[in-house]
């Protein structure tokens, strides 16, 4: 799977755990040259707090459009240790 914005792969990867539709990508496949910070927090009733990162690609910002759980629930413990996209972002 193949996590791309702005023309630009931000993530690859052949496993990933797919949750309420999102793929997940472990952290360590998420290219950091790509990420800026975010300080936007959710939260999810099952998942728990989430935290965010913006994509910086050839010098358009993509603000929160990486999502990870710090330290999710019990019940959402395969998702621990990785990310997801949205806004725009194509996972294919």
């Amino acid at each position: 799977m193949k996590a791309v914005w702005n023309g630009v792969v931000v993530a690859e990867s052949d496993d990933t755990v797919v949750v309420e539709g999102n793929h997940y990508f472990p952290e360590s496949t998420l290219k950091r040259e790509y990420t800026a910070f975010s300080n936007h927090r959710s939260s999810c009733p099952w998942k728990g707090q989430a935290r965010y990162l913006s994509l910086l690609v050839d010098g358009e910002l993509n603000p929160d459009a990486v999502w990870y759980y710090p330290e999710p629930s019990e019940a959402a413990a395969q998702i621990k240790g990785r990310v997801a996209f949205w806004k725009g972002v194509k996972v294919e």
